[in-house]
C-alpha cells in the first residue's frame, strides 16, 4: 500500500490576471490539495525581454490566504535580499492571521541577477548571499517564536525587536529553498523546519536528501525534525496528444535552460505522472509541488485532481 504524499500547487504570479491566480488558489483549496504558494520574482521567469506581467510575492501571498481556507499558504521562496528579514517576519506574522494558522515561510539566497540589478539591489557573490540568508533565516525564526529578538550580525541587526500581535501558530514552520551541498544544505541542518528542492530528478533528490542528513549528523539535529518536499514542473497532459504537444512546448519555452531542468518535470498522461510522483514519495519527498505557469491547463488540473490525488492520499 502506498504511503501518503502531501501534494500541492506552486503558482508562478506571471502572465496571468489576478482573477485567474484565484481561480486556481480556490480549485487547489476545494479538490483535496494540501498546499498552495507563490514564487518571489519582479520578473517572469523565464523571461525574454523583462517585460512579462509579475506580481509582487508577499502581497500575493496574503491574497492567496485570504482567498482560500484549506490549504496552507506557502512561499518558496523569499528571497533574503530583497526584504529586511525583520520586516517579512512581521509580514509572515500578519499573514499567518489572516489564514488562520497556515503559514508556511520559505526563504532563500536568491539567484536571479537581472532583479536584483534592475530594483537597485545589491547582488553580492554567493558565499554573502548565504551568509545573509543564514543571518536572516535566524532573526526570522525568533521574531516567529520569540516575544524580543536581538541580533547583531555582518548583514542584519535588530535590537528588543517585537512582534505583535504573535503568530497564530505557536511555530511557524520556516522553510529552506536550494540544492547548494556545501552551504546551503547545512544551513538547512542548523535552521530549518522545512526544505524544499525545485526542478530535479526523484533520483538526485534522493541523493540531495542523503547529504542533508549527513549535515544533520554533524550538526546535531534530527533530520526527522526537518520536513520535506520537491517542486516539479508541469506538463501533464490528458491524453498522449496533448502530452507529446506540452513536451514539445516545454522544450520551446525553455530553450537553453532545458536540458537543465528537465529531470524535474513531470510529462505524459496520468498514469505516468502518478508513476513518476510515486518515485519521489520513494526517495523521501513528505510533499510534492507542481508548479503552474500561465496559461493555465484546466483541463489537466482536473484530470490530476480526479486521478492523481487519490492514488497518495
Amino acid at each position: 500500500m502506498r504511503m501518503a504524499l502531501q501534494i500541492g500547487i506552486h503558482t508562478g504570479p506571471q502572465n496571468c490576471t489576478y482573477q485567474e491566480l484565484r481561480r486556481v488558489w480556490r480549485f487547489a483549496d476545494s479538490s483535496g490539495f494540501y498546499w498552495v504558494s507563490i514564487w518571489d520574482h519582479f520578473y517572469d521567469n523565464p523571461s525574454p525581454d523583462g517585460r512579462g506581467s509579475c506580481f509582487e510575492g508577499v502581497s500575493s501571498m496574503t491574497a492567496l490566504a485570504a482567498e482560500t481556507t484549506n490549504v496552507r499558504v506557502g512561499s518558496l521562496v523569499f528571497s533574503m535580499g530583497y526584504r529586511n528579514p525583520a520586516l517579512l517576519a512581521k509580514a509572515a506574522a500578519t499573514i499567518d492571521h489572516v489564514s488562520n494558522g497556515r503559514l508556511e515561510l520559505g526563504v532563500g539566497g536568491g539567484w536571479y541577477e537581472l532583479e536584483h540589478t534592475a530594483y537597485g539591489y545589491a547582488y553580492p557573490p554567493i558565499k554573502v548571499r548565504l551568509d545573509m540568508l543564514e543571518e536572516g533565516v535566524q532573526i526570522i525564526k525568533s521574531m516567529l517564536t520569540q516575544e524580543v529578538t536581538s541580533f547583531s550580525g555582518e548583514h542584519f541587526q535588530v535590537k528588543d525587536a517585537y512582534c505583535f500581535p504573535r503568530p497564530v501558530q505557536a511555530r511557524p514552520r520556516v522553510w529552506i529553498g536550494g540544492r547548494g551541498e556545501r552551504r546551503t544544505l547545512r544551513i538547512v541542518a542548523r535552521h530549518a523546519d522545512g526544505w524544499n528542492a525545485a526542478y530535479v530528478s526523484a533520483q538526485e533528490y534522493a541523493r540531495l536528501r542523503g547529504v542533508l542528513e549527513g549535515w544533520c549528523e554533524i550538526e546535531g539535529r534530527d533530520p526527522g525534525e526537518i520536513s520535506r518536499s520537491v517542486n516539479t514542473g508541469f506538463y501533464m497532459g490528458v491524453d498522449q496528444s496533448e502530452a507529446k504537444r506540452l513536451r514539445q512546448h516545454f522544450e520551446q519555452e525553455w530553450g537553453s535552460m532545458a536540458d537543465v531542468r528537465r529531470d524535474g518535470m513531470l510529462f505524459g498522461t496520468t498514469s505516468e505522472v502518478t508513476a513518476r510522483i510515486g518515485e519521489y514519495l520513494d526517495a523521501g519527498a513528505q510533499g510534492l509541488n507542481i508548479a503552474l505557469r500561465a496559461p493555465f491547463n484546466w483541463d489537466a488540473l482536473q484530470a490530476f485532481a480526479e486521478e492523481v490525488l487519490p492514488a497518495f492520499a
